[in-house]
């Protein structure tokens, strides 16, 4: 087990896997969809993947607020250009994901997008826009889905041939189970 200074708070490593669950979710939903012939499926995919994103921009900004309010502050495991490396890598994951749902926001509002065919969201803007954007917007998604890869095998290569502590830092730490004390009842009866 590690120390419980040298792993991140648990807001910090949920809203990690949180992120990277979502993100993954919606890169696999923006694949797949168009592929699913138009009706309700499809429009109920493609709600979800709208859905998802909105949730997603909250997730994104609740991070960003958390990373310069609240978080636990770890030292560097490398110092010099390894770290740099790091912090660069981690900047570049935040600017794509910031790229992505900005344009996906864009996207679904230059669409008018109807939501689960109960509601639509106002339409704004050129529709002369919506391929242009949802062009750059897969181009963005797709970028960082490959940064995530990298980050993902930097992060298991540190585990496996570094051996070091820079995966479980950001794992989720499992707590035992207090210890049973002798004559107090466990369960309500």
């Amino acid at each position: 087990m590690t120390d419980r200074h040298s792993t991140y708070d648990p807001t910090t490593i949920a809203l990690h896997w949180l992120s990277a669950l979502m993100i993954v979710t919606l890169w696999f939903i923006g694949r797949v969809a168009d592929f699913i012939p138009r009706g309700t499926l499809n429009t109920n995919v493609w709600s979800l993947h709208v859905s998802l994103g909105f949730a997603l921009v909250t997730v994104l900004l609740w991070r960003i607020v958390w990373r310069f309010t609240g978080r636990r502050h770890l030292p560097a495991v490398y110092p010099g250009p390894t770290h740099v490396l790091a912090v660069a890598s981690h900047v570049a994951l935040y600017v794509l994901l910031a790229a992505v749902v900005t344009l996906g926001v864009v996207n679904a509002f230059v669409r008018g997008f109807s939501l689960f065919d109960i509601a639509a969201l106002p339409q704004f803007g050129d529709k002369e826009l919506r391929k242009p954007i949802t062009f750059w917007h897969g181009l963005a998604a797709n970028g960082l889905i490959a940064l995530a890869l990298l980050h993902s095998i930097a992060a298991l290569y540190h585990h496996y041939v570094l051996r070091d502590a820079v995966l479980t830092r950001m794992l989720p730490q499992r707590r035992p189970f207090p210890p049973i004390e002798e004559g107090v009842e466990q369960f309500d009866s």
